[in-house]
């Protein structure tokens, strides 16, 4: 499927508020795109830049920003800091922490440093142990953030409020994290920077004054792009004030879609440089120059734009409005497109257009060989859905080959080959039995409605146990003797699904992979990950 990324747009629209009406062709220019190149800056590479992480082996690189945050590493963080990570290095003395051996022999004198100076933070964590090789949490790093910036845990802020307090000072990119990542770590420490002191300046210019960093060194320019949790629990984009960033279906027929009224009630995201999340990829960042000169960026092929109505940090007011602006997630499996032609159709995260087969019955592609050359399948069986959409909708079937092949409502979902770029749509009614996916309209296709109904206790139904946050998630799940349950881990730590009486061990995954099991016998199946087995636990009850 190459050149889905250069996209060029003819046709432009012009927007209200709420619903798009077309303009002519010839009122304005097409759009063109361009990568964001050297105008993109990492948090990672910021963090690294400024010597506040170092790294192992390669450096702050991609394997190193995808492992877990121990204690003892967030502890040597802090000092760095406070500008007392060399003194703890050089300490000779001897009393320390009871598990001191579990660290590495470098890191040893740091352990004995904080035990002798508890002012600094670190008192362990009961029974005289610290437990250097534990994952941290948001919680704890908010902390030690925190207590650098001059306010103290049971003075300033009780530690049960710990982010509550944090979100105050603008410290929230990581929030209800349980386990942190190097990556988060990376994202948590640049957002620190710009954070006021209680002494009223920034923690940089703190930095810069106590010598902890050179007085020639410099915060990158240009507008930050951070991640927000919403109540939900998924992640959103966000601008550094932490208003929320939306996209627009009908851009993705059309990068000049909003126009005039509509800019002024959805102002674009526009700016010469852009500092991003080091979770995030900066190659998915580009720039559209519209036809007046105005330069945009965009996500994932998607142009970036807040809402004049959110007027606080954290505001969503514009999730769903008119069935065609959606919050910006970095995650999502499926997206909605929008043209005057087709009205609302399903895309890929990207825009690309997503068909069904009027020949596939449930469950099941009648797309083989020569067909699925033509029709490549659509593969994505994870992710957020936009929020006019029913995620129970949205799932896989196996094809014969054993992979998987994403689904709407049990029906097969596929690219078209002739489909050169995104916003093209030229396998609509091929032959009469390729269409695009109206997901409002689609109630299953020809073949599958002339096909004898299947006993529904020989269906079963299918549930899904997303692991995120080093969590099954809250409560037991009950099913359906004869349900599907698929497993899909959403963590950077790999993680499985393991019964206690043996009926089922899923395999370890990596992120964004799943393992599906099927239980067809009533009662109690307890389960736990195999890694963290300690923590991790959960139950399925089959009735």
């Amino acid at each position: 499927m190459n050149g889905f990324g250069k996209m060029i747009a003819s046709i432009s629209i012009c927007a209200t508020m709420l619903m798009p009406s077309l303009a002519s062709a010839e009122e304005t220019q097409a759009a063109t795109v361009q990568p964001g190149g050297s105008a993109v800056m990492t948090d990672g590479q910021t963090a690294a830049d400024l010597g506040l992480l170092i790294g192992d082996g390669s450096g702050v690189n991609a394997e190193y920003l995808a492992k877990g945050t121990t204690r003892i590493q967030a502890a040597i963080i802090s000092l760095r800091l406070q500008g007392k990570l060399e003194a703890a290095k050089a300490y000779t003395g001897t009393d320390s922490f009871a598990d001191a051996n579990l660290a590495g022999a470098s890191n040893r004198p740091i352990l004995a440093f904080l035990h002798g100076n508890p002012e600094y933070g670190w008192t362990g964590e009961g029974a005289n142990r610290f437990n250097p090789l534990a994952p941290i949490s948001s919680q704890q790093l908010y902390k030690v953030l925190l207590e650098t910036l001059g306010y103290r845990s049971n003075a300033d802020f009780a530690y049960k409020d710990t982010e509550l307090f944090a979100s105050g000072k603008g410290l929230v990119s990581i929030a209800g994290t349980s386990a942190l990542t190097n990556a988060h770590l990376a994202a948590a420490l640049v957002e620190s920077l710009s954070a006021q002191t209680a002494m009223g300046h920034s923690l940089f210019d703190m930095l810069q004054m106590e010598g902890v960093l050179p007085a020639t060194a410099a915060l990158p320019a240009g507008e930050r792009i951070t991640l927000r949790r919403g109540a939900d629990g998924s992640s959103y984009l966000a601008d550094g004030q932490g208003r929320t960033l939306y996209f627009f279906s009908s851009d993705a027929n059309n990068l000049d879609a909003c126009q005039g009224p509509c800019i002024d009630n959805w102002p674009l995201l526009t700016s010469e440089k852009l500092r991003i999340p080091a979770g995030l990829d900066a190659a998915d960042f580009t720039v559209v120059m519209h036809a007046d000169g105005v330069k945009q960026w965009m996500y994932k092929g998607w142009p970036l734009y807040r809402f004049i109505k959110d007027v606080k940090a954290g505001d969503t007011l514009g999730e769903g409005v008119g069935g065609v602006w959606f919050e910006a997630k970095p995650d999502y499996r499926v997206m909605i497109g929008k043209s005057a032609a087709l009205g609302n159709y399903l895309t890929d995260s990207e825009g690309r257009t997503l068909y069904y087969f009027d020949k596939d019955i449930p469950q099941t592609s009648a797309c083989t060989e020569n067909c699925l050359a033509n029709w490549p399948a659509y593969g994505a069986g994870t992710g957020e859905v936009p929020s006019t959409l029913n995620a129970a909708d949205f799932g896989t079937i196996a094809r014969p080959d054993g992979s998987k092949q994403a689904a709407f409502k049990g029906y097969a979902l596929y690219y078209f080959v002739k489909d050169a770029k995104r916003g093209d749509a030229t396998g609509q009614n091929v032959n009469q039995v390729w269409f695009v996916v109206d997901p409002a309209t689609f109630t299953g296709t020809s073949a599958g409605k002339a096909a004898p109904e299947v006993p529904a206790e020989q269906t079963g139904k299918t549930y899904r146990v997303d692991i995120k946050d080093y969590s099954f998630g809250s409560g037991p799940l009950t099913v359906e003797a004869g349900s599907t349950i698929i497993f899909t881990n959403f963590d950077d730590m790999k993680h499985n699904a393991v019964a206690v009486n043996g009926s089922f061990a899923g395999p370890l995954l990596a992120k964004g992979e799943s393992f599906t099991i099927k239980l067809d016998k009533p009662g109690t199946y307890d389960y736990y990950c195999q890694p963290h087995k300690s923590f991790m636990t959960g139950q399925i009850i089959v009735k």
